[in-house]
């Protein structure tokens, strides 16, 4: 394992206070006298909203507001949120309709916001949502991927969104026509529920002049924006914070209509406004994961290289845009579409579907996870169809020389796709598998090995701040512009800079998100948060010992060096320490020393990759699996902090493992959602993931000035296909042909019976 730097080996510092109940989350934070708002939701997916009497509701006591959208268009709110789109083919960008904060004339998905009722007390809230009359005519429903059906938005033609293409089609074509042989697949992904710790929460306040909202997201930045824009308000005039964040996943990092409707309704009462999701409102509300049926090919010569690969996939974008639904498996998607293999020509086409169902956007990993399961599903079927070895396809097709400019124009700097899996391989006793299979069969049982080599692009902002200052105590505060959601950055942070700086880290402390405080920020999301705020710290440190050193010459009589934490000369006895220096800088009333600011931007994207290996046992009698043997060899380049990034590649597995084997959030024809709590949606629990192993195979990257390849969605990208592999090799020695996931035990059963 490449790892100079050994931080966090003693473990979080944050994870005393929250084992204490010491976090602060935003249920902990809410101003004395906050009122409370609670939502009327649409019961039904689709229908004109007829009448909606609001009357019986602003008489009931302790309500002090209720809002319908006229309303909060009559307080100065902008009630259109907007959401990216993807350019099409012709250079013309995707659908854009509308999506009002509150309902406007027609509902479009179950749970889709409707009313407002501001009370005293939550429970008034509920009251005088209950009390609201709201007359629906029924509208036809649309909720499969296919083009056409009910129509959502007149700007939408065929309820298509967007269409997206990149590649060489002619060069794909023209692989195809000379290929030996050719294999295809139709692979489903579906929808999952990022089911985070802690739901979505946030409060607003309003002092007269300026907003604040304190929200549980993934940075400050995209928020403050936002609301600025729709309550028409100037920038200075907004504060978002987030406090201590229980889960994200790529799910907190937009902007919802709820956070814009307590703002308003603040700033109209001139009181605090707090709202906290249950678990039933997450499940119908936040922005789902995944959701996309994906026709996947590959051409081989006849040594069973492949010559040209094409994917064209459509996904559900839910009943309107969220904040990055679009380019998720379109440009997202296309980061990594040829995976870790030398691929000359390959095209990806996708097309982006409206229905009558909750949004889609980012979630751990967002399209690359979708990407690396779909050519590594289709890789293993490709090893099955033309009778060779798994490990030997890989092999053979495998990068071999870097930098690798991909088909889908991608550069990948450095890697050793080979050495990764030679050493999965030996840690995963493969030669030993099938006498464990044997021994299973003796038992009736079905045992699955799935492999999958995977390659991920770490995405989001490439430019960070980072401002170190020396306080009047001796102590040292960092602010950074990402955003914590669980993943130890206080501790590693903190670290880091007592490494570069001899500083000690406990005298460390580490600010985030402010947008008071911090002038500009990524916030957290795309594994880029380790990798370019160190890579902004570094930068400051240099800025800033260079300004030390500049102060402290007439010291030495010369310019010191700084080296091991101190400044001096050879030859002199006398150093100094970074807070020695800045003591005597303060005391010559240099106050412009204790501050220091800096911003850096990486200089191109890098590219975690590795290779995972799975076993499962699968119990015909039930449909019950097991899975029983998990082993990673990852490349991270160089590692700041072992123990947190085992952590972060043990909670992507479980995610991944989750979606496989059990968790799904399903509609009915009519829109309604059966999986809307946890009896009905299945998260993985502590006896269903096995003992994990990791190991390292470090190329480091030259992306960056750490060598730092990012490791936060990395588990996720390769964890899919391996369960899914497993199972189906399981399912294929009794001759079950290929089966899309999840696999909960009665699909798993119906297979093996023959009744799927």
């Amino acid at each position: 394992m490449q790892d100079k730097f050994g931080l966090a080996q003693g473990g979080r510092r944050e994870d005393l206070r929250f084992l204490k109940g010491e976090g602060r989350y935003v249920a902990d934070l809410v101003p004395s006298g906050a009122l409370y708002a609670a939502f009327l939701r649409a019961p039904v997916a689709h229908a004109r909203l007829t009448a909606l009497d609001l009357t019986a509701a602003r008489a009931l006591p302790g309500v002090e507001l209720v809002w319908a959208l006229p309303d909060l268009e009559a307080a100065g709110v902008k009630p259109a949120m907007r959401g990216y789109r993807v350019n099409g083919p012709d250079g013309q960008p995707g659908a854009g309709p509308e999506r009002p904060v509150l309902a406007r004339d027609v509902v479009r998905f179950a749970g889709e916001l409707i009313a407002c009722v501001v009370a005293t007390s939550a429970a008034a809230a509920r009251d005088g949502v209950e009390a609201i009359v709201a007359d629906l005519e029924d509208l036809p429903v649309k909720t499969d991927l296919a083009p056409g059906g009910p129509l959502l938005h007149p700007e939408a033609p065929e309820n298509i969104g967007y269409r997206f293409a990149l590649g060489d089609a002619e060069a794909v074509e023209q692989a195809f026509a000379v290929a030996a042989r050719h294999v295809s697949l139709e692979i489903a992904d579906h929808r999952v529920a990022a089911a985070s710790m802690e739901p979505r929460g946030a409060f607003a306040e309003w002092d007269g002049a300026r907003l604040h909202l304190c929200v549980n997201g993934q940075g400050v930045w995209g928020q403050k924006a936002q609301l600025a824009a729709q309550l028409d308000l100037p920038p200075e005039a907004v504060r978002v914070t987030n406090p201590d964040v229980g889960g994200g996943f790529g799910m907190k990092a937009m902007n919802y209509p709820e956070y814009i409707v307590i703002a308003a309704a603040a700033r109209a009462l001139g009181r605090p406004v707090f709202w906290m999701s249950d678990r039933s409102e997450a499940m119908l509300s936040d922005n789902a994961g995944r959701d996309l049926i994906s026709r996947a090919e590959l051409a081989f010569d006849e040594d069973h290289r492949i010559l040209g690969y094409r994917v064209h996939n459509r996904s559900a974008l839910g009943a309107y845009n969220s904040q990055f639904g679009q380019g998720v498996q379109s440009e997202m998607f296309a980061r990594v579409l040829t995976g870790v293999y030398d691929i000359p020509a390959a095209l990806l086409t996708a097309e982006g579907i409206y229905s009558n169902t909750c949004q889609t956007d980012a979630y751990r990993g967002a399209g690359r996870p979708e990407a690396i399961y779909v050519l590594e599903t289709l890789m293993d079927h490709a090893a099955r169809e033309l009778g060779l070895c798994r490990f030997e396809l890989r092999r053979r097709n495998f990068i071999r020389q870097f930098p690798y400019k991909t088909a889908s124009g991608e550069l990948y700097d450095v890697g050793d796709f080979h050495a990764a899996l030679r050493q999965l391989e030996a840690a995963a006793d493969t030669a030993g598998f099938e006498a464990r299979r044997r021994d299973d069969a003796g038992r009736g049982l079905l045992r699955g090995m799935g492999v999958a080599s995977y390659i991920e692009a770490i995405m989001g902002a490439p430019s960070e701040a980072s401002q170190i200052e020396f306080l009047p105590d001796g102590r040292v505060t960092l602010r950074v512009g990402t955003q914590s959601n669980g993943q130890g950055h206080e501790t590693v942070f903190a670290e880091f800079l007592a490494h570069e700086t001899g500083i000690p880290a406990a005298e460390i402390t580490v600010i985030q998100g402010d947008s008071d405080l911090i002038a500009t920020g990524g916030g957290t999301g795309g594994s880029r948060s380790v990798t370019v705020q160190t890579h902004a710290t570094r930068a400051n440190v240099a800025q800033m010992t260079a300004a030390f050193a500049d102060f402290l010459t007439p010291e030495f009589g010369a310019l010191p060096e700084f080296a091991e934490g101190r400044f001096g000369l050879p030859g002199q006895n006398r150093s100094f320490t970074l807070q020695e220096a800045a003591a005597l800088a303060r005391e010559a009333g240099r106050d412009d020393l204790m501050s220091h600011r800096a911003e850096a931007t990486l200089p191109a994207r890098s590219f975690p990759n590795g290779a995972h290996l799975c076993e499962v046992v699968i119990d015909p009698e039930t449909g019950a699996t097991t899975v029983d043997r998990y082993h990673i060899v990852d490349d991270f380049g160089t590692i700041l902090a072992p123990s947190l990034v085992l952590g972060q590649v043990h909670g992507g597995v479980v995610q991944g493992l989750g979606q496989v084997l059990g968790e799904a959030l399903v509609y009915d024809g009519t829109g309604q959602l059966l999986t809307g709590s946890f009896m009905d949606y299945a998260m993985p629990r502590a006896a269903d993931v096995p003992m994990i192993s990791v190991g390292f195979a470090p190329v480091p990257s030259t992306a960056n000035s750490l060598g730092m390849k990012g490791c936060g969605e990395a588990g996720t990208v390769g964890a899919m296909a391996a369960v899914a592999n497993a199972v189906r090799d399981a399912l294929a020695s009794q001759g079950v042909g290929y089966a899309d996931m999840p696999f909960p035990p009665v699909k798993l059963w119906s297979l093996l019976q023959g009744r799927a």
